[in-house]
């Protein structure tokens, strides 16, 4: 299913209300009151269009049962006033077999239609769930990283979790409330309005009371549910937040203080879900009320002209029977707004979500990159995150195939961001990146991304096996050169002391494993992907020495012969390089090798220097307590 334009998608569903401060101006928002006031009927056709449509055959079977089951019920109350005149009144023998016979085959029809369209209305619902699930991944996946980070993964997990199954439980309301019920009621009206016109309007005299209630808490339904959305992404975060940072939590005796947090979040999850339940609430008894109060005048004027009129005993029970049937599609169409509601402003937010349009997006006709040699170049490069901040200023940078450039510089730079370019995560606002004289934007995706690994001070293992970690981006590695790649990362001999060797999973985040291990495990991952480009955002500086020895030993072998970009503090990195870039304020200030720059004098010497000196303070520091350390 093509993806609908951000022009056409804001006239579905657009907020009306701006989003928080601290949430990115993309149009979207998981903050309630950005959907408070969203036109239902926009988003009710949306479902219908896009969620139904496509699965118009299952439709068409449900709307077939649908239908075959209401006319049964229509058909009970006339089978019951035939029973009662001919049978009970004119003691028509045949008709005593044939009715209740009748009355059977009727009712096992409808059960048969009930079962089948329950079975198909199951597979609707699953289908819908799924592909709104599917369009939902598929645009978080090809989104910009400053959108994505911009919100808690939490969020995005109550979005696919609670908002989409709020979307599923809309589109059954629709298709059994709305249709099912809606046939029903008119099947069973018909028969009311064919045994006796007056006794049916009097039956529905109250109605009109019970929409106007209906049309009283549907804000209040709105309001309540579109806070009660927020809460729940409030306490998917909070949650997950707090249980990857347990360590730090316990550490500084934080349990209450989070445990209370959280509190706060649940209890205000109530309080929506409270204020939802009873503006629902009052539906269903005020309709029952006025249902109750008509059925009762029937009965009174129906008895009435059996004792002074024309109506015969079984006019008045097909007619009762009729009444009384009628009261429960009429109740299930009422009961169903609140679901209604709730399901259309998660679809708000589902659709939300889907039609956010990534910025990093392929031309038309876009080709593969191909690489000759993993030449960089940055031509007059202008980028910034936010509007009217400049991460990065008429940056200019060459690297030739093969050379190993390191970028160096104090926080905010624009390193990071240098990398984020390259990688194609975000595009240029000016200027151009190109890889071999090829500009990255005419580029697809896929090959760009293709030609690099990436090693990062924090290496990215998921919960799954070694063997599965390290052919993570190269699934049809063989085995041998899978643990040839963990052999070159130092990795295989710790690997195979493990009970499960290969096959030993991780952990989440690889926390089963030491900071050293899942580094080598992210170095094996980077041989056997083979990429000519190599991008490194200071793989070891997070490691122990003898950790950091291995995991120089195993970079060494990774680096060689390919083009390197990477960004280091540490000396004994930089020196490595063939190229060193002092970097400010989104600009290249000093470029050489480290003995040029040293001698240059300029911003690199002085933070050589700076280095040089803590290095001379830590190990005379560690000389003075070794001195001061007592002897055996």
């Amino acid at each position: 299913m093509s993806k609908r334009s951000p022009t056409e998608a804001s006239t579905a569903v657009a907020p009306s209300k701006s989003s928080k401060r601290d949430e990115p101006s993309s149009g979207f928002s998981f903050d309630a009151s950005a959907y408070e006031d969203i036109e239902v009927w926009p988003v009710f056709k949306r479902i219908v269009h896009e969620c139904m449509r496509p699965h118009w055959v299952l439709f068409a079977i449900s709307a077939a049962t649908m239908a075959i089951s209401s006319a049964t019920s229509g058909a009970i109350p006339l089978l019951l006033q035939r029973m009662g005149d001919d049978v009970f009144v004119n003691k028509n023998e045949t008709l005593l077999f044939v009715i209740p016979l009748g009355l059977m085959m009727v009712m096992i029809i409808r059960s048969l239609c009930v079962w089948l369209g329950a079975v198909v209305d199951a597979s609707l619902s699953t289908k819908i769930v799924a592909q709104l699930r599917f369009r939902m991944f598929d645009t978080i996946a090809a989104a910009d990283l400053a959108w994505i980070q911009g919100f808690s993964s939490g969020r995005f997990v109550s979005a696919f979790i609670n908002d989409v199954t709020a979307v599923n439980a809309a589109g059954t309301a629709i298709i059994i409330g709305i249709f099912r019920n809606g046939l029903t009621f008119v099947s069973v009206f018909g028969a009311m309005l064919y045994l006796d016109w007056r006794m049916s309007l009097v039956v529905v005299a109250g109605a009109p009371i019970a929409v106007l209630n209906l049309n009283r808490q549907k804000k209040r339904i709105k309001r309540a549910s579109s806070f009660s959305y927020q809460e729940t992404g409030s306490l998917s975060s909070r949650l997950s937040q707090t249980l990857t940072s347990m360590r730090v939590v316990k550490a500084y005796g934080q349990e209450e203080t989070e445990t209370e947090r959280l509190r706060r979040v649940v209890l205000n999850l109530r309080k929506y879900a409270m204020k939802t339940t009873r503006a629902g609430a009052s539906v269903g008894p005020v309709w029952d009320t006025g249902i109750g109060i008509g059925v009762a005048a029937a009965l009174f004027y129906g008895g009435w002209q059996g004792i002074y009129g024309t109506v015969t005993l079984g006019h008045f029970m097909g007619f009762i029977a009729a009444a009384l049937l009628v009261v429960s599609p009429l109740k299930a169409l009422s009961s169903i707004q609140t679901t209604l509601i709730t399901g259309l402003v998660a679809a708000a937010r589902v659709f939300a979500v889907i039609d956010y349009p990534s910025h990093v997006i392929e031309k038309p006709g876009a080709k593969p990159l191909q690489v000759k040699g993993g030449a960089i170049s940055f031509k007059n490069v202008d980028f910034g995150y936010e509007a009217g901040r400049l991460a990065l200023s008429d940056f200019n940078l060459e690297i030739p195939s093969g050379q190993k450039v390191a970028l160096v510089g104090p926080s905010g730079a624009g390193k990071s961001t240098v990398l984020n370019l390259i990688l194609r995560f975000y595009d240029p606002s000016t200027g151009n990146v190109a890889i071999d004289g090829q500009d990255l934007r005419d580029l697809t995706i896929p090959s760009v991304r293709a030609a690099m690994a990436l090693l990062t001070q924090d290496p990215v293992l998921f919960d799954d096996t070694i063997a599965a970690n390290i052919r993570y981006g190269s699934e049809g590695a063989s085995d041998e050169a899978m643990i040839a790649a963990a052999n070159a990362a130092a990795a295989h001999d710790f690997i195979v002391q493990l009970p499960k060797g290969y096959l030993s999973h991780v952990g989440e985040a690889g926390n089963r494993l030491s900071g050293g291990e899942r580094q080598r495990i992210a170095f094996a991952r980077a041989m056997l992907r083979d990429s000519p480009i190599i991008l490194l955002d200071e793989p070891t500086s997070a490691l122990d020495a003898e950790s950091e020895a291995k995991v120089q030993e195993a970079m060494l072998r990774l680096l060689a012969g390919r083009t390197v970009v990477m960004i280091a503090h540490r000396l004994a990195t930089v020196q490595r390089a063939d190229k060193i870039c002092y970097m400010e304020r989104g600009r290249v200030m000093e470029s050489g090798t480290h003995v040029e720059l040293v001698a240059l004098g300029g911003k690199y010497a002085h933070l050589v220097k700076k280095q040089l000196l803590v290095d001379d303070q830590q190990i005379a520091g560690g000389a003075e307590a070794h001195a001061l350390a007592p002897t055996a």
